[in-house]
């Protein structure tokens, strides 16, 4: 059988390559040997929260020199589908403003919502076409109320990201999945579309940016059920840190298992020798 070496890397950030303001130990160095060894880096994240040129930015000044064409969103990625796929969408975010601005960068209809005096300016749940759920750190009984009135009336159902939470120092927070269980426990409904890791969407995007087939790609990351869960369902090699929110003892039942499992990214130099040829 003919051997395949890995040309492209895919990265998620928080936990992984870094924690808050924080390189993790190795980052850097792991990132400098790809780059001078010629392969190909993606980074990958779930999190909506900010538009690709300041993931790149934060990296770049973390000492991994990054371009806004190096990295992939949740919400870029659910921005680039439906602008292709069903532009017209009047869309109701649960989200923060990060992401509106990312999807109507696309050219997509965001609604938007005036609390208060004039009732006419409140949306109301027949004019959206589509509910959109991402991690929204203003959430409140409005907004949930919108999404579910307007889920009931038979409106789509998209999400950026499954995470039930999200890791910042000192611990994690509660992240998209939390309000999407919410929802889907409301209406009795499942997400229609997910954009993010896990979902094919995001593979088929990164592939496209890559130009390489799955096979010769590693994706690695500090979650089973996103990152390594995605990376084994497309065909990569895959790869877990525990510098997030997996433990050691929730890697080792979980199946199948990743193809190596790393305290750290760091250990990726040594522990695959920059990924020899594999069988």
């Amino acid at each position: 059988m003919m051997h395949m070496t890995i040309d492209g890397f895919i990265f998620d950030l928080d936990g992984t390559l870094y924690l808050g303001e924080q390189a993790l130990p190795g980052a850097v160095e792991l990132l400098r040997t790809l780059r001078t060894a010629g392969k190909q880096v993606l980074f990958v994240s779930n999190k909506p929260l900010a538009p690709r040129q300041d993931y790149a930015a934060k990296l770049t000044r973390l000492g991994m020199p990054a371009e806004p064409e190096d990295v992939l969103t949740s919400g870029y990625v659910l921005g680039y589908h439906l602008a292709r796929t069903a532009p017209l969408l009047r869309l109701y975010v649960v989200g923060e403003e990060n992401l509106k601005a990312e999807l109507r960068g696309h050219g997509l209809t965001v609604l938007e919502e005036f609390a208060g005096q004039d009732e006419k300016q409140v949306i109301q749940p027949q004019g959206v076409d589509a509910v959109v759920v991402a991690f929204d750190r203003t959430l409140d009984y409005r907004k949930l109320n919108t999404a579910y009135q307007a889920l009931i009336k038979g409106a789509a159902f998209f999400a950026t990201n499954p995470d039930k939470t999200c890791p910042m120092p000192g611990g994690g927070i509660p992240d998209a999945g939390a309000t999407l269980a919410a929802l889907e426990h409301l209406t009795g409904r499942r997400v229609d579309l997910l954009a993010g890791k896990p979902s094919r969407l995001m593979v088929e995007v990164a592939m496209q940016r890559m130009g390489l087939p799955p096979e010769r790609c590693l994706m690695t990351g500090d979650r089973l059920e996103t990152d390594i869960h995605m990376g084994q369902q497309a065909g990569m090699r895959t790869a877990l840190v525990l510098s997030g929110a997996t433990t050691k003892e929730q890697a080792a039942v979980f199946k199948p298992p990743p193809d190596w499992v790393c305290t750290g990214v760091g250990e990726l130099i040594e522990k695959a020798g920059l990924i020899p040829p594999l069988p």
